[in-house]
C-alpha cells in the first residue's frame, strides 16, 4: 500500500482567485493578534482559545511546535478579495499509515464570515488531501452546541457520525462533547466535490 504523498518540512502553498493558504509563520503574530484582541468570541466553543496578546502568540507557537514534531500542520488565510488575513485552520491527527487526518482549529473574523471564503478554502483543502496527499478519510470535529459549525461542515458535504460525549474540558472548565463528522475519498469523487463546487458558483 502506497504512504500518502506529504512531507511536513515543505512549505505548502494552496490558492485560487479568492484566497491563499500558507503555512503559518512566527512572524503572522502581527496579523492575526487584531482579532485577539477584539474579537474573543470568535473561540467560544474552542479547547483553544488565543485570548490577547500572550493567547494568540502562545497558539501560533504551539501548532508551529505541532508541525516540527510531525504532528500537525498549520496554515493562515489570505483573503485575496479583501486583501486581508482573514484567521487560520490545520491538518491536525494526521495518520499517514491509515490514510486519515482531522480538519480543524478553523476560524475567521467576523468581516470573513458568511462571505464564501470558508468555503473557497475546504474545496482547497480537500482537493489537496485528497487528489494530491492521497488520503482516504478527512474527519471534522465540533461542539456539539455549536450549530453554525456543524452547518457549515455538511453544507460542504460531510456526513455526521456520532457525538463524542463528554470527552474534552473546554476553557471555562465545563465539559465539552463533540460532534464527529467525515467526508471518505469515494464521496470526495463522487458527489462532494461537485457540490461544493456548485455552491461556490451559486455564491
Amino acid at each position: 500500500m502506497d504512504m500518502p504523498n506529504f512531507d511536513f518540512s515543505q512549505d505548502y502553498i494552496l490558492e485560487n482567485e479568492n484566497v491563499k493558504l500558507r503555512p503559518l509563520a512566527l512572524s503572522d503574530y502581527e496579523y492575526l493578534v487584531g482579532f485577539a484582541l477584539q474579537e474573543p468570541e470568535t473561540w467560544t466553543y474552542s479547547f483553544v482559545q488565543p485570548i490577547g496578546e500572550e493567547g494568540m502568540k502562545n497558539y501560533i507557537e504551539s501548532a508551529i511546535n505541532a508541525r516540527n514534531t510531525l504532528m500537525e500542520y498549520p496554515f493562515i488565510v489570505f483573503d485575496k478579495l479583501q486583501q486581508k488575513y482573514a484567521g487560520s485552520t490545520r491538518f491536525y491527527d494526521i495518520q499517514l499509515n491509515n490514510k486519515t487526518l482531522q480538519l480543524g482549529y478553523t476560524w475567521y473574523g467576523k468581516a470573513f464570515r458568511g462571505t464564501g471564503l470558508n468555503k473557497h478554502c475546504k474545496l482547497l483543502l480537500l482537493q489537496f488531501v485528497f487528489e494530491q496527499m492521497g488520503m482516504e478519510r478527512v474527519e471534522f470535529r465540533a461542539d456539539h452546541q455549536n450549530e453554525r459549525s456543524i452547518a457549515a461542515m455538511k453544507s460542504i458535504g460531510c456526513v455526521e457520525e456520532g457525538i463524542l460525549r463528554s470527552h474534552g474540558i473546554k476553557s471555562d472548565g465545563k465539559r465539552r462533547s463533540s460532534m464527529v463528522l467525515s467526508i471518505l475519498r469515494q464521496e470526495w469523487e463522487t458527489s462532494a466535490k461537485q457540490k461544493l463546487q456548485e455552491k461556490l458558483q451559486i455564491h
